[in-house]
């Protein structure tokens, strides 16, 4: 895949992530997806109807307002993204913070492989502690 493909796709699954669409979130990636956001309670995740209840845990636990561009990296088949991510944290289970809420702003990496122009693996880190130090 060229760089405008790879942004496509790439910049595709980040917009159906921020209108909270799971199925448009799902059409982004393989079936054989391999998806994994460190330090999560769900650890490593293959295939989509495995990712599909994360997205929905995910969603119902963020809500966000903006997302800054940090560095966008690029090999034959893989992206590497960082961005400032600024939202609201509701009770935050996916990070391992439940009954904590607030509003935050916080580093996020994302490093996607990609395959037959679709998402094969997505591993996610955020920055917890940035994250846990904002939410009361």
């Amino acid at each position: 895949m060229d760089r405008a493909a790879m942004d496509r796709i790439v910049n595709e699954h980040f917009m159906y992530e921020a209108t909270d669409d799971v199925d448009g979130v799902l059409a982004t990636l393989t079936d054989d997806v391999q998806h994994h956001v460190i330090g999560s309670h769900w650890g490593p995740l293959a295939g989509k109807a495995a990712v599909r209840p994360f997205y929905e845990e995910l969603f119902g636990d963020l809500k966000g307002e903006g997302v800054e561009p940090v560095a966008r990296w690029y090999g034959d088949d893989f992206v590497v993204d960082e961005t400032m991510w600024t939202g609201h944290v509701n009770d935050a289970r996916v990070f391992g913070l439940t009954g904590k809420s607030g509003r935050v702003t916080f580093r996020l990496l994302h490093v996607f492989e990609l395959r037959d122009g679709l998402i094969s693996r997505e591993n996610v880190w955020s920055d917890v502690v940035a994250i846990a130090e904002q939410v009361a």
